[in-house]
């Protein structure tokens, strides 16, 4: 019995003399380099703060679609613009008009138009009770309109919405031709029959029109094209040229803007 005792207790110093480094080593290693919690791992908490510390820059245009001034500020500014920093803007696109009792004073060859869809698209009626005026006559109300509507369909898309009003702005003299409208609509993947339901008379294109009227009137934009950023104005296009341009007129300053309030 003794020498079993004497066995055992042998056996007990052997194992603590492995266990106890083993468990002092350890604990020295978990003061020196801390457990970091999962949300760190691979930096993952710095990515998202850097992520949520940015806010999205305000860029508008205001435009007239029968407008050749509108045309090319969309092809030489605002959609190249936009490749670059579609994810960096809350892009706004906004129409140019008069309603009701306001008439803007830069206003000329005015022509009443409500817009009544009948059979097709480029077969509409005018109703002259209504006071909605469009600075090149009602064909340009409908073309405001369908750019609108395909806002509304496409509210965070400003691919599709962009691309199907520069396609229909780039052959402002055709709108509201049928074909052009079919074609823009099929190019840029828009269902021809969801923007005819919007611009019917049951449709809400005419309170979209007003609405983006009353947003150009609010902001005292009178001339198409108006780019503003961060809410104020940064570039306009009129007579065939850039004007009120201190930025500059060109993309790239317009890109440069953009990236600099997006990094503030």
């Amino acid at each position: 019995m003794p020498n079993q005792r004497l066995s055992s207790r042998r056996f007990l110093m052997a194992l603590l003399s492995v266990v106890l480094p083993l468990y002092l080593m350890l604990s020295l290693l978990s003061k020196t380099f801390p457990a970091q919690p999962p949300s760190t791992v691979h930096g993952s908490t710095s990515v998202s703060i850097m992520a949520s510390s940015h806010s999205r820059v305000p860029l508008e245009a205001h435009i007239m679609s029968k407008c050749p001034d509108a045309r090319d500020c969309l092809r030489d500014l605002v959609v190249p613009a936009m490749e670059q920093v579609v994810d960096k803007v809350n892009f706004t696109l906004s129409f140019i008009g008069s309603y009701g009792t306001f008439f803007l004073s830069a206003m000329i060859d005015l022509c009443p138009c409500r817009l009544l869809l009948t059979k097709s698209i480029s077969e509409y009626s005018i109703d002259k009770n209504n006071s909605i005026h469009c600075m090149h006559g009602p064909g340009e109300c409908l073309g405001d309109m369908l750019s609108l509507c395909a806002i509304d369909l496409y509210p965070n898309d400003a691919v599709i919405y962009l691309g199907f009003t520069n396609c229909l702005i780039s052959s402002y003299g055709q709108i509201p031709s049928r074909d052009l409208v079919e074609s823009c609509a099929l190019e840029h993947g828009i269902a021809f029959e969801d923007l005819n339901g919007c611009i019917s008379e049951e449709g809400k294109g005419l309170d979209l029109l007003m609405a983006s009227m009353e947003r150009s009137q609010a902001a005292g934009v009178k001339k198409s094209c108006t780019v503003r950023v961060n809410n104020k104005t940064w570039c306009v296009r009129d007579g065939g040229e850039w004007k009120d341009c201190p930025g500059g007129s060109n993309t790239k300053s317009l890109v440069k803007e953009v990236e600099r309030l997006y990094g503030m």
